[in-house]
Formats: C-alpha cells, sequence, structure tokens
C-alpha cells in the first residue's frame, strides 16, 4: 500500500525521513545519517537472491563443469550482469509505484492479455518449484535416507513455516534467514573446492572468453540462463520492496538515495550469489578432473564420489548446501508464486493450498524415478523462457516517466535493457530448433 504524506514530523516513517533529508527545523530534531535511512531498505535482494542459487542452479552449473569444464563461466558471469540490472529495475519499479509488475499489468494492459502472462508466469513458477522440490529431496535422501514423498512433505512444511514468519510481519527475520541460507549455499560449495582440489586458474580465466563447443553447450548455456535470470524473482521482488516505511511518494521526493540503496542491496545480494554459481562450476570441473571425467554432473553421484574419495566431512557439506538451497528456495517460490496470482488475477489462494498443487508435479517425477539431474536441468531451460517477457515488462514499465516519477529509467538503462531483452529472446527462439533439428 502506497503511504501518502505531505509533511515529516517527529517519529514519523522510514519514508518521511527520507523526504526531508538534512532537515532540521527548530522542534524537528536532525536528520538521521546516511546509513540509518538505508539500512530500512536493505533485504528485498538477498531474498530474491535464494532463487539465484536454487537446486537447478546446482544442477546446471555442476553440469557445465563436469562437462565443458570452465567454459561456460561466461555465461554465469554475463547472466549474473544481467540479473543485478533486472533485479534493481524490478525495486525501483516497486518502490516508484507501490505496485508490483503484476498489478501493474493487470491495471494497464487488457484483460485477455493479463491472463496469458498470468499462465506464462504460473509455468515458470511451477518449473521453479519442480526445481526446488527436486533438490531438496535430494538433499533429504543424501543426509538422512529420507524416502521421496517424506522428504517433499517435509520440505513443504518448512518452506511454509519460513512464510509465516513473513507473514505475522517479521520480514527482517525472513531476510536475514535468506541470507544466511544463501552464505550457507556457499559456504558448503566452497569447501569442496578447496578438498577437491583440481582447479585450474588459467582455465577460469580462459572461461570468462565468450564460446560454445557443439549444440549441447548451448542447450546448457539456456539452462544457466534460466536458472541464473529468474522472472519469478522479478516479479517478487517488486512487491518484496513495499511496506518498508519507504512511502512512494517520499521515494519520489530523494530518488538519489533509494537508487543508491536499491543498488548497494541488488550488489551485496546478487554478487554473493554470482561467486557461488561460478564455485559451483568450478567445483564440478574439479570434480570432473578427479573422476577422470566419469562423473557428468549427476547430484547423487557427486555425493558418492565425494565421500568416496574425499570423505565424508565433504560429502555432508555438499548435501547441508543443497538441502538448504532447496528448502529456502521453496519458501520463496511459494511467495513468488502468490505475487504473481495475486498481481496478474487478484485472486489469492491459501500458502497450503497453493504449495500442495505445486509440489504434485515434482512428488510424481520423483515417485516415477525421472532422472532427477536431467529433470532440473530441463526445468531451467523452461525457465529461461520467461526471461524476455519479465524484462520486456520491465523496460516497458521503467521507461515511462508518468509512471515512475524521477525514478525512470534512463535512456541508456533503457537500451542497454532492452538488447539484454532481445538477446535472450532470440536464444529462445533458437532453443527448439537446436533440441529437435
Amino acid at each position: 500500500m502506497i503511504v501518502r504524506s505531505s509533511t515529516a514530523v517527529p517519529g514519523s516513517s522510514t519514508g518521511d525521513r527520507l523526504a526531508a533529508p538534512g532537515s532540521s527545523t527548530g522542534d524537528r530534531p536532525a536528520a538521521p545519517r546516511t546509513a540509518s535511512r538505508v539500512a530500512p531498505i536493505l533485504g528485498p535482494a538477498f531474498v530474491a537472491a535464494i532463487a539465484y542459487v536454487d537446486p537447478g542452479n546446482v544442477a546446471t552449473n555442476l553440469t557445465a563443469g563436469a562437462t565443458y569444464g570452465y567454459l561456460l563461466v561466461w555465461v554465469v558471469v554475463m547472466a549474473s550482469l544481467v540479473a543485478i540490472l533486472v533485479q534493481f529495475q524490478a525495486a525501483k519499479l516497486g518502490t516508484a509505484t507501490g505496485k508490483s509488475l503484476p498489478q501493474l499489468c493487470r491495471e494497464r494492459l487488457p484483460r485477455w492479455g493479463t491472463r496469458l502472462l498470468w499462465v506464462q508466469a504460473e509455468v515458470v513458477v511451477l518449473a521453479t518449484d519442480l526445481a526446488e522440490f527436486v533438490g531438496a529431496a535430494i538433499g533429504m535422501r543424501l543426509l538422512f535416507g529420507m524416502p521421496v514423498a517424506m522428504s517433499a512433505a517435509v520440505t513443504a512444511v518448512v518452506s511454509l513455516l519460513l512464510l509465516e514468519l513473513r507473514r505475522q510481519g517479521r520480514t527482517r527475520r525472513f531476510e536475514l534467514m535468506s541470507a544466511a541460507a544463501l552464505l550457507l549455499v556457499g559456504t558448503g560449495i566452497g569447501y569442496d573446492i578447496l578438498v577437491v582440489g583440481n582447479q585450474s586458474a588459467a582455465g577460469l580465466a580462459g572461461g570468462l572468453l565468450p564460446g560454445f563447443h557443439g549444440a549441447d553447450s548451448l542447450v546448457l548455456a539456456m539452462g544457466i540462463v534460466g536458472a541464473t535470470v529468474m522472472p519469478h524473482a522479478v516479479y517478487l521482488h517488486s512487491a518484496l520492496v513495499q511496506g518498508r516505511g519507504l512511502s512512494a511518494e517520499a521515494a519520489r521526493r530523494d530518488p538519489g538515495l533509494v537508487r543508491r540503496a536499491l543498488r548497494l542491496d541488488c550488489v551485496l545480494a546478487l554478487g554473493i550469489a554470482t561467486v557461488v554459481n561460478v564455485s559451483m562450476i568450478a567445483l564440478g570441473a574439479g570434480l570432473g578432473a578427479a573422476t577422470g571425467g566419469s562423473w557428468t554432473g549427476d547430484l547423487v553421484a557427486a555425493h558418492g564420489e565425494l565421500a568416496s574419495r574425499i570423505g565424508g566431512l565433504a560429502a555432508l557439506a555438499f548435501a547441508v548446501a543443497l538441502l538448504s538451497s532447496g528448502i529456502s528456495s521453496s519458501g520463496v517460490g511459494t511467495l513468488a508464486g502468490d505475487v504473481v496470482m495475486h498481481g496478474f488475477l487478484g485472486w489469492r489462494v491459501p500458502a497450503h493450498v497453493r504449495r500442495i498443487v505445486t509440489m504434485a508435479p515434482a512428488v510424481l517425477a520423483l515417485t516415477l524415478g525421472v532422472p532427477l539431474t536431467g529433470l532440473l536441468v530441463a526445468s531451467q531451460v523452461v525457465i529461461s523462457l520467461g526471461v524476455p517477457v519479465a524484462l520486456f515488462l520491465l523496460v516497458w514499465f521503467c521507461r515511462d516517466r508518468s509512471l515512475m516519477g524521477p525514478l525512470v529509467n534512463a535512456p541508456l538503462t533503457t537500451r542497454i535493457a532492452g538488447a539484454t531483452g532481445a538477446v535472450v529472446a532470440g536464444l529462445g527462439v533458437c532453443l527448439p530448433f537446436t533440441l529437435f533439428f
């Protein structure tokens, strides 16, 4: 909700304090330091960043490292830079308007267009949920030997408990837990890199140069793009920045501070996620080299290889990282699904009902014994097809000065974002021909 306030008074919200930086009159205390004014705005990007280290990322990045070494590092880096730009725009849009991206679509687009956008967004969310549940189920099986159905149920319950924190207004705790999960995933992967070894600084540097090696590497690159630039995180981030004591009117009165705060939040959170994703490729390359190429990215096999070649602690670190990735991202996925449905259609479905529906495909796939790592990679390719849609909508709305006010995109930003969306859309169009012809 947009909180409107025309004057700043003692004890008012953060948004009102931001509206009058540096003011200090008779009965009014001096404005707080910049750090104290920025701090309440920070946090949403860390929730969105969880989507960038979900089990789909683990699967695609490890497979890329095991199969092609450091060849596709440049894809992760470029996709991560795009993600920072995209999430920054999503945060700006939500802050400047007080509404999420799906809500703006419902208000400004024809009903039939909104329904089509909702369908594609739901497909993206379902593919995301599939990856998250599969990843969490693998983690629980590796750690506790838990059956598939039970692991899916436990994942659903834990993700709902995480969402309950936010529903009760404990947003900061939810954000801190997301940041902790992000660091836990990074710590587990980082430890395994150290103990596995077989790393090449020259190879890593060479991986920053763009290049492919056959059609399979292009498909895998598209999976990495889908796993890194997450459309559901775009929709979610535009909603997360609301309700933080910063009204849309107050943000427009101090756009410079808002830009700096949102940019800092996105760079910190997604910068960490970028390092974690590159580390996953490095781990895949190292473990692939250690096994002489016999391991090609399978997550369950990775745990076994770590246990037999390195030791139980390395295998434990990998399983904990995977489980943390799956559970934390499943909560974020459920929250994003609620934002998508409420924004595009104006409907709300109880979180537990939505969780049961969205976990059904994952449970079915797990029960039927579908190859898990391949399923994860395929889900990321599906997600990548929704990236151009989210990018186009962001560019379209963020270039509108009447909507964004002083937080409108600069012309250069619009051109860069538009060109990025066109490139990703082109790759998406090429993908079916690559797969079937």
